[in-house]
């Protein structure tokens, strides 16, 4: 039995003196406390984070135990259980992917940035963290995430639910992914039309069995094209990340995608920007930073355009190795893993704030 002069409001009173460092309200307020528990000499409780990837965890763990030692008992033991309910701000009942939580599109101006490699990196990162993730590869000319996922060679399972055919996705390292390199021969490659590329999509969306996903990667082609348009079209977009390198050229067609996001029929937040190459790393030497694309480039496009960096991912012979071995480079324990995982964390974070302070998301109406 507890001490009987502390009671849960106590607990509660102290615990609303503690702010969510990234949407600045109070724990409580949030509705981010759960299952107080007053035992001997200690109370239990469980902080539900908008996100399993929350940089800040130690820090709300550290400020709720400060809180109680200094608004209620110094002496109070304090155990806290920490978990996860990612957020979302969708309208619960869109028809297309109705269990997925979020829906984020990783764009390019150009090719050859290493988009896929940062998709499927962020993936796998996320998944770490505790989330459920998926990706759709919308390159549907040029699909590279069964290569990066080891998977070329398998092919979907089609089963039937509710009385729909459906296609299972493929699953890779705990990730739910499908692609047009799933379904048709490598070797044999298909023409497609913009209207014949913006239907293979829509079959990604609608005739996949996808399940509960906290986040769903769109790998999207590079510019600006039909499937763009398409995508925002057919589902709600939580919001893009734009991969850029370092160098002019591909800062002016990062420059594009970031303002086809941003164009007022679209609508579409965008969460921040990942400087994909940014240094050169000799494995022999990894303390030394060689800039052989430029410095800041990507800092310098997201404090232009009022965004975030979230983060520099260096340019590192592992990170071939891996994408080739179809093994991404996060699974290892190197520079380049840990780069990722503080990119999908600063994302995840991104997105907890997004959907606390802006509208919910619905398809694009766009007046042709």
């Amino acid at each position: 039995m507890g001490d009987l002069r502390i009671k849960k409001e106590d607990i509660i009173q102290a615990l609303s003196q503690v702010q969510e460092p990234d949407l600045k309200q109070d724990l409580v307020t949030l509705n981010m406390i759960k299952d107080i528990e007053l035992g001997v000499g200690e109370v239990r409780f469980t902080v539900v984070l908008t996100t399993p990837a929350c940089p800040l965890k130690e820090k709300i763990r550290k400020d709720c135990e400060n809180a109680i030692h200094q608004y209620v008992d110094a002496d109070l033991r304090v155990v806290i259980n920490m978990t996860a309910d990612v957020t979302t701000t969708r309208f619960g009942n869109s028809t297309l992917l109705p269990q997925v939580k979020n829906i984020i599109a990783i764009a390019s101006g150009k090719g050859g940035v290493g988009k896929s490699t940062v998709t499927a990196n962020l993936a796998v990162a996320l998944k770490q963290s505790g989330a459920k993730v998926g990706i759709i590869d919308a390159d549907i000319s040029g699909p590279s995430i069964p290569v990066m996922f080891g998977a070329e060679d398998m092919q979907p399972m089609v089963q039937q639910i509710d009385g729909k055919n459906m296609i299972q996705p493929i699953m890779q390292y705990g990730i739910k992914m499908i692609s047009m390199g799933f379904l048709a021969p490598q070797d044999n490659p298909v023409p497609w039309r913009g209207p014949m590329a913006t239907q293979a999509l829509r079959q990604f969306f609608g005739d996949t069995h996808w399940g509960e996903l906290d986040y769903l990667l769109i790998d999207l082609p590079p510019g600006t094209s039909d499937i763009h348009l398409s995508l925002v079209q057919l589902v709600p977009v939580t919001g893009a990340v734009i991969v850029t390198t370092p160098q002019k050229v591909a800062l002016a067609d990062a420059t594009k995608g970031l303002m086809f996001f941003r164009q007022a029929q679209i609508n579409v937040p965008v969460l921040g920007i990942v400087e994909n190459m940014a240094y050169f790393t000799p494995e022999e030497l990894p303390e030394n930073k060689y800039y052989i694309f430029g410095q800041d480039g990507g800092k310098n496009l997201a404090t232009k355009y009022d965004t975030l960096l979230l983060g520099s991912i260096p340019i590192v012979q592992g990170i071939r190795e891996a994408g080739d071995e179809g093994k991404p480079a996060v699974m290892n324990n190197t520079i380049t893993a840990q780069a990722f995982r503080d990119v999908a964390e600063n994302l995840a974070q991104q997105v907890a704030i997004r959907n606390a302070n802006q509208e919910k998301t619905t398809p694009v109406q766009l007046k042709v």
